[in-house]
């Protein structure tokens, strides 16, 4: 492994009602779903809270950019939530591309013989499980850490 950072990651999928969680092993090997918060007021701690638990090294929120590259309302809104954590957490918090992470999500679940319906309160984790383990897979094979990194002073 050239130049991975051992520790534990979060991975965390941004939606309008719900935010997936993940985290994957301190090797970095595997990437498992954690939580799913309901968006509300507390949603921001509550992830943070995770990161806590889990001790982790950082926190990688997913950037859904539209297939051009380019911002779309739901990219706003999860830079929002980004700065917003990395306001609470005590974690660096870094924002990485996740365009299909969320198709990727609905593939896996529909493959597995699960109905969109019955895979609506665990979608939300599939995804943060698949952009983390992009993630890991861009740092190892790159040696770099993924994404990019949020300040963490206050605004």
């Amino acid at each position: 492994m050239n130049g991975f950072r051992r520790g534990v990651r979060i991975g965390v999928d941004v939606g309008r009602a719900r935010v997936g969680v993940a985290r994957c092993d301190p090797d970095g090997m595997l990437a498992v779903p954690v939580e799913t918060v309901a968006r509300e007021q507390q949603s921001v701690a509550r992830v943070a809270a995770i990161a806590a638990e889990y001790d982790a090294l950082e926190i990688l929120v997913g950037l859904p950019l539209n297939m051009q590259g380019t911002d779309t309302q739901s990219t706003t809104d999860a830079r929002e939530f980004a700065a917003a954590l990395a306001q609470v957490s005590e974690r660096p918090v870094r924002l990485v591309d996740e365009r299909l992470s969320t198709v990727s999500a609905h593939a896996a679940l529909r493959s597995s013989g699960r109905s969109q319906r019955s895979s609506r309160n665990i979608v939300d984790q599939v995804a943060a499980v698949v952009l983390l383990q992009q993630a890991l897979d861009v740092e190892k094979n790159t040696g770099r850490s993924p994404g990019t990194p949020l300040s963490q002073e206050p605004a």
